[in-house]
């Protein structure tokens, strides 16, 4: 089982082309379930951009192929997943 604030602590990088996204800032949740949805990460990769004003990325909770104990792989196309703060 992991905290967010552990998961918070763990590089997401994207599979299909090696790039690094950043670090978790915030999570998506559904309540009606308890499922998490999907996970916010600031564009820029800064850590410590606790509301991620700027442009994040959202990254779909399906496509997250594995958590390590120190990064995150996901498979996603970076247009796609890309948002403006």
């Amino acid at each position: 089982m992991e905290k967010f604030s552990q998961l918070q602590e763990k590089e997401v990088i994207n599979i299909c082309d090696g790039k690094r996204l950043g670090y978790v800032c915030d999570l998506e949740l559904d309540l009606a379930t308890g499922k998490i949805c999907g996970l916010i990460v600031p564009e820029e990769g800064s850590r410590w951009n606790l509301f991620c004003r700027n442009g994040y990325y959202y990254v779909p909770w399906r496509c997250i192929k594995r958590i390590g104990d120190d990064i995150i792989l996901v498979d996603v196309d970076v247009s796609e997943i890309s948002r403006e703060g």
